[in-house]
């Protein structure tokens, strides 16, 4: 008889490996498929690490899910008995009147974020590995820093197994298709079925 899940989560690099165990500490029955190891080389959060910062310069609107993000990573560094948020301190350089200047700088202001405006000749002073035109500022946010983010793909994915998931490493999904019950998904080694299907496959 075919198992009939909750949910399938097909691609599990940083989005789907959080999605998995999200779901699964939900109490819902998922099961995780990823076409390469876990971590592995070809997804798109590869690496030792990637940039987090609450000074997010495209939209204010981003911040109160980024604070809600660094609340979850330090919950998940509890689970996970590691290091995954580093906190160093980040700055969005450019000139004053360009885009990612103002948009951190408005995200600072909407949201009371502790933040300085400093000058070049400032920037090289605190921070002697920066040497900036003189026309250009670097909003400074304490916030920022980095996620070790290949480390993450597998705190979650732990994380999410001892939640109940299953997941099958080296299983490439083939195609899927949606009927009036759910969603089927068809992989090079066989046929599953569940109520939804969530695609985290990166490019």
């Amino acid at each position: 008889m075919t198992t009939v899940y909750d949910a399938i989560v097909v691609g599990l690099g940083s989005m789907g490996s959080a999605t998995l165990y999200h779901l699964a500490k939900r109490g819902k029955s998922v099961l995780g498929l990823e076409q390469f190891d876990i971590p592995n080389a070809l997804g798109s959060s590869v690496g030792v690490n990637r940039i987090i910062r609450l000074a997010y310069a495209e939209h204010p609107d981003y911040v109160p899910l980024l604070r809600r993000a660094y609340e979850l990573w330090r919950e998940l560094e509890a689970i996970a008995g590691e290091k995954l948020l580093v906190v160093t301190g980040g700055l969005d350089v450019g000139r004053e009147n360009e885009e990612n200047v103002q948009g951190s700088l408005l995200s600072c202001k909407v949201h009371h974020l502790p933040h300085e405006l400093l000058d070049a000749e400032s920037v090289h002073r605190r921070f002697p590995g920066y040497q900036l035109p003189p026309d250009m500022v670097a909003v400074h946010q304490p916030d920022g820093g980095f996620l070790m983010s290949e480390r993450c793909v597998v705190a979650h994915t732990v994380a999410a197994l001892d939640c109940g998931a299953e997941i099958h490493g080296r299983e490439h999904t083939t195609g899927w298709s949606a009927n009036g019950k759910g969603v089927r998904v068809t992989t090079a080694h066989g046929t599953y079925e569940a109520a939804s299907l969530v695609l985290t496959a990166g490019s």
